[in-house]
């Protein structure tokens, strides 16, 4: 066992290329095949621990699962598993999550699952219990998942630096958001961010993407600390960073401001596939760098420009829409892609993502017409009620304005606008914003003195995390019906689901009546945790 566990400590330690070479070594010398030989002979008769640690170095050192030593290994750990102790089961469970399912590994993994339910109890050791966490896997029954998460909130005082690390890691490998033992990770994370490499800090933002784990506080040490020592990153690394965050939605505005410089600086580094990433990042953060605005538009255009001989349509369309989606329309890409050849060419296609294609090619003809300076604001805009009926989560609203203005006459519900925009509710206004009008005596009204209202109602997550800054798609709508004439006041859905019926019915008045359409922008939306 010393033997097997000091060469697999050897040749772990090895590059790839190094692992291949000395594998081969390792499997064609005489003393090996011995050895293993006299595994085969005395596995019965091995301690625990030699038993369990053989087990491990030999499957680590590339053994076949197949061969009779691994199999037999396998059984007699069957055998001897309720002799095994706490730490010989967490070896054991390391070791069973690199193979493959077989009759010996299965029947194993299913009595050692029984075992760690009965021990859990008896776990003091957190390192213990993250490792069977993260080995048991996603698998493990509801219940036995709760019981581990209770053992480790039971040594959470105990919780190190490496073990936080470890602990978000071990809980995606579950498939297990607990949102306590996720909270105390964070705090020391936080408290330790500087020691954290640049590929745990990924990780960690990957994993809170994984578990749905939203917490601000964690977000902005990350990003303060890479803000911080920037100086330090090269600019793949910041965008990485930046492309984490992004699919969290949480927006460093402090570190997008100085990738931004980077870029204008030396836009050589925007290979095709940078630049897809850095136009996703900031059209969906709905973020235009501080200062630098025209600057930082022209210099992604004339990358975008370089690279249309050789872009497929998709990659056009990604782009186009993103740049297009933050108010900037690159008209020499817009020619190349609304060419009818590329155009039929999305169109027609069959893959997974036609439905998507068809809408961002909608979006983009909305954005050519409303965003170019020579849109003017109609003088009335067509609408329809797609339906008189509302959704259940908009039924609350539906009847706090009954009860707010007297009648349904005085507002519309569920309003269909061109460019295929929608409106929950809609509502006109006298001018000084103090008289609400019948909709059937401004039906046909062309005055402009009719204040136009759009009630919008949407989740949490059409925002940035931890504000009401709206990500792009809604940031794209708002600003498209502010060009349509509407004063747009957008709702936090379940905000106001939370409100009673007073409340509702005080909340939507003073958004009515109010000369300001927008303070709910100025409240901090809280974590959602």
């Amino acid at each position: 066992t010393n033997s097997l566990t000091m060469i697999w400590k050897l040749f772990k330690h090895l590059s790839e290329d190094q692992q291949r070479y000395e594998k081969q070594l390792i499997f064609e010398h005489p003393t090996f095949v011995k050895l293993c030989q006299q595994l085969l002979r005395d596995a019965r008769r091995m301690t625990r621990g030699d038993l369990v640690f053989s087990l491990h170095a030999v499957v680590n050192l590339g053994v076949p699962q197949n061969t009779l030593l691994v199999q037999t290994l396998v059984r007699v750990c069957q055998e001897k598993l309720n002799q095994l102790d706490n730490r010989c089961i967490s070896v054991l469970a390391t070791t069973l999550a690199g193979l493959d399912k077989d009759k010996n590994v299965s029947a194993l993994q299913a009595g050692l699952q029984l075992l760690v339910e009965q021990r859990i109890p008896s776990i003091r050791d957190i390192f213990i219990l993250q490792n069977l966490m993260k080995c048991l896997g996603k698998d493990v029954p509801v219940f036995l998942k709760k019981k581990l998460e209770m053992a480790v909130l039971k040594e959470i005082d105990h919780l190190t630096f490496p073990n936080a690390l470890r602990m978000f890691l071990a809980l995606v490998a579950m498939n297990y958001c607990s949102i306590p033992i996720l909270n105390a990770c964070s705090k020391k994370i936080q408290e330790n961010v500087h020691d954290v490499s640049f590929r745990h800090l990924i990780l960690i933002l990957e994993a809170c993407y994984s578990l749905q784990y939203r917490n601000v506080k964690l977000f902005s040490a990350v990003a303060d600390y890479v803000n911080s020592t920037a100086c330090l990153w090269d600019k793949r690394q910041i965008m990485l960073f930046l492309s984490a965050f992004e699919t969290l939605g949480f927006q460093p505005s402090e570190l997008m401001d100085v990738f931004a410089e980077k870029v204008t600086e030396d836009p050589e580094f925007l290979n095709l596939k940078n630049l897809l990433i850095v136009l996703r990042v900031y059209s969906r953060l709905n973020y235009i760098p501080r200062g630098q605005k025209h600057l930082f538009f022209e210099t992604l255009h004339n990358c975008l420009n370089e690279y249309l001989p050789q872009i497929s349509n998709t990659e056009l369309l990604k782009a186009v829409y993103s740049l297009c989606m933050l108010g900037y329309l690159p008209r020499r890409a817009l020619d190349e892609l609304l060419q009818k050849d590329s155009r039929d060419e999305l169109l027609l296609s069959d893959d997974l993502y036609k439905e998507q294609k068809e809408v961002m090619i909608r979006a983009v003809k909305a954005c050519m017409e409303l965003d170019s300076p020579s849109f003017t604001k109609p003088a009335f805009v067509l609408t329809e009620n797609s339906s008189s009926l509302v959704s259940l989560n908009l039924r609350k609203a539906q009847e706090a304005l009954i009860e707010l203005l007297g009648d349904e006459n005085m507002f519309q519900q569920n309003v269909q606008l061109p460019y295929k925009y929608h409106i929950d509710f809609e509502i006109r206004m006298d001018s000084d914003r103090r008289k609400v009008l019948p909709v059937s005596a401004t039906d046909d009204h062309t005055d402009s003195s009719v204040q136009r209202l759009a009630f919008l109602f949407v989740p949490l997550s059409a925002f940035c995390v931890g504000t009401t800054h709206p990500q792009g798609k809604l940031a794209m709508k708002k600003r498209h019906l502010n060009k349509l004439g509407y004063h747009v006041i957008l709702v936090l859905n379940r905000k106001f689901q939370e409100m009673t019926n007073e409340d509702a019915v005080e909340f939507l008045r003073g958004k009515i009546y109010s000369e300001n359409a927008f303070p709910f922008s100025e409240v901090t939306v809280q974590d959602s945790n």
